[in-house]
């Protein structure tokens, strides 16, 4: 019989999404988390193994014999060595677009909450302040109309293009920075451009680019000093394409106005992140993929990669 684990499968299903299509396939062992130290004594054997911020090293795969096929249940596959997989005749399948409209969603959370405050404004509200106000209307922080703003987006996979299609809807002006710029995206309101100009040019700077050698630590002191001082920065991508240190400084020398991050270097983070000091930093806890559509969405496109591999047909290999 086939024996197909699951190494953490508690952040993408908590216990409300059904392991019931693994289990027709073979036996199924699912770990809510599993340590690094661990990863080896818990796959012995296994066939089949899903991943999701578990490290599957090269070492990993050498002690694996009998390791066929590894799922990552993320976009993102920097966690498995996947040239090594290869070498071994191992695909990895990854799945793409899953989280596509939620991610681009959480942008723009953050960008809201970043020029509206409004959870600010409620919270003073709900300590009386409205009420003790002598005028009809009062304002703690100031007002962002993001009409005729300039959004510049780096990266323009499904995400990046999904953020550019919501800002052009606030009536935004786009600039984006890929290397594989597509003339059909073209118009009055999106025109490609290299990274200086956007960085120069853009209200708002978002992250949408995969994390590679190149792209580690893009955001650093430099880079912040070609912003405007009333930029906002927004990163749902990967938390190591910004050096911290640098943001955190930029932050509190108002070299720019604010960041809104999804992600951090460290997750969980340290509790001395330079950030938290900072109070034009808005952080969640990695969350804008979370949806319980997107997570559906996820599950099911992990079973199919599984099955259609199983049956022959391998879907989403990221290392073919």
């Amino acid at each position: 019989m086939r024996k197909i684990v699951v190494l953490d499968g508690y952040a993408a299903n908590p216990g409300d999404i059904s392991w019931a299509p693994l289990q027709e396939l073979g036996e199924l062992i699912v770990y809510e988390r599993t340590a690094p130290e661990d990863v080896i004594d818990k796959i012995e054997g296994a066939d089949y193994v899903f991943t999701n911020k578990v490290p599957i090293t090269a070492e990993t795969i050498d002690a694996c014999l009998d390791l066929k096929w590894i799922g990552v249940l993320a976009t993102g596959y920097n966690i498995v060595d996947i040239a090594h997989a290869k070498s071994k005749g191992i695909p990895v399948a990854n799945i793409p677009a899953y989280s596509t409209p939620t991610v681009a969603q959480n942008v723009f959370a953050h960008i809201l909450h970043i020029c509206n405050r409004v959870s600010n404004h409620a919270e003073s509200v709900a300590k009386g302040k409205w009420s003790r106000c002598e005028d009809f209307t009062f304002r703690d922080y100031p007002q962002i109309e993001l009409d005729g703003k300039t959004m510049g987006i780096i990266g323009f996979g499904a995400i990046g293009r999904k953020t550019a299609e919501i800002a052009q809807a606030f009536g935004m002006k786009v600039l984006v920075d890929t290397p594989h710029p597509k003339a059909e995206y073209e118009s009055e309101s999106l025109r490609f451009t290299d990274r200086d100009t956007l960085l120069r040019e853009s209200d708002i700077v978002s992250l949408h680019c995969p994390l590679t050698d190149s792209t580690k630590e893009m955001i650093n002191r430099e880079t912040l000093s070609m912003m405007k001082p009333s930029a906002i920065l927004i990163n749902t991508g990967r938390g190591p394409l910004i050096n911290e240190a640098d943001l955190a400084d930029a932050l509190n020398e108002g070299t720019i106005a604010a960041a809104g991050l999804d992600v951090l270097c460290s997750e969980p983070p340290e509790a001395d992140n330079p950030l938290f000091d900072c109070d034009t930093c808005f952080i969640t806890p990695h969350v804008s993929w979370a949806s319980n559509e997107a997570r559906i969405r996820l599950h099911e496109i992990a079973f199919d990669n599984i099955k259609s591999f199983i049956n022959g047909e391998p879907k989403n290999i990221v290392n073919p």
